[in-house]
This record gives structure tokens, C-alpha cells and sequence, in this order.
């Protein structure tokens, strides 16, 4: 399992409520909360996000609510993980019970830069900077987990 994509970076303590505002959580849509997904932190984000792209950000992605709109809208725009220095737990739960791959690696989430192109390998967590060259070592999931996320979520891993 593999993404490619440009990258759109973020800070540290993004919340759930910039990720997607509580103003739009009266839709069950995932094409209406992917249109306004990070549009309190970054205005042109849904203008500018292609499918497979790549969020990288911070410490403590997904902070706040525990919404699962959240990874709900990231997945939904197109972005195909997010790489962190941490996350949230909530959030991270969440992204895993929906099929949204996240990888924790402080030191890419450091160096890595917005336009960056990067690859994922998420079955060995190797995170490529194709723009300067240089990888990263996150921690893949477990099996189980990658079977959740292969899946498109724990419902559907379930099912069989």
C-alpha cells in the first residue's frame, strides 16, 4: 500500500474544529465536508489539494473534538495520509476505524516542506522526500491494523 502526493503543510495543535468547523457537521456528505475541510486554517486548501496528496503538520494533529468528521473530510479531499510529530489519540483512533492512513515521524514531519513531493510506504512506514531525496523511518501498523486500513475502515474489515 503506497501514496504520492504534494505536500500541504500545517503547525502544531491543529484541531479538529479548523480541520472541519462545527458548522458543517449538520451533513452526513463526505463531498460537503471535504469541501470545506481546513478552510479556517487554510482557505485555499480544498482549491488546492489533489487526489493522493499528503498533509504533513506538527505535534498534536487533531486535537479537540473527537469527531470523526475529521479524518472523514481529509480522506474525502483527497489527501491520502497525514504525517505528524503526534497525534491526537482520539484522531488517531478515528483515522484508523474509517481506513485514513496516518504515520508519526517527528523528523519528517520537521524537514519535509509544503510543495515537497513525497511517497508513503505504509506496510514498511519508509517516507520518501522524492523532491530532496531523503527518507524517513516511521513506525508501520501492525498487520491488524493495516488490514483495517486496506479494508476502507474497521466496518468494512469486519464484514468479512
Amino acid at each position: 500500500m503506497n501514496a504520492k502526493g504534494t505536500v500541504h503543510k500545517y503547525g502544531d495543535d491543529v484541531n479538529t474544529d479548523v480541520i472541519i468547523p462545527a458548522r458543517y457537521l449538520n451533513t452526513a456528505s463526505h463531498a460537503e465536508l471535504a469541501a470545506h475541510c481546513m478552510e479556517d486554517i487554510d482557505k485555499n486548501y480544498v482549491k488546492n489539494v489533489r487526489p493522493g496528496d499528503v498533509v504533513v503538520a506538527g505535534k498534536n494533529f487533531g486535537c479537540g473534538s473527537s469527531r470523526e468528521h475529521a479524518p472523514i473530510a481529509l480522506k474525502a479531499s483527497g489527501a491520502s495520509c497525514v504525517i505528524a510529530k503526534t497525534f491526537a489519540r482520539i484522531f488517531y483512533r478515528n483515522s484508523i476505524n474509517i481506513g485514513f492512513p496516518i504515520l508519526e515521524c517527528p523528523e519528517a514531519a520537521e524537514e519535509i516542506q509544503p510543495g515537497d513531493v513525497v511517497v508513503v510506504d505504509f506496510d514498511s512506514g519508509l517516507i520518501t522526500d522524492e523532491t530532496t531525496g531523503k527518507a524517513y523511518q516511521a513506525q508501520p501498523y501492525p498487520e491488524f491494523l493495516q488490514n483495517i486500513i486496506k479494508s476502507g475502515g474497521l466496518l468494512e474489515s469486519i464484514k468479512g
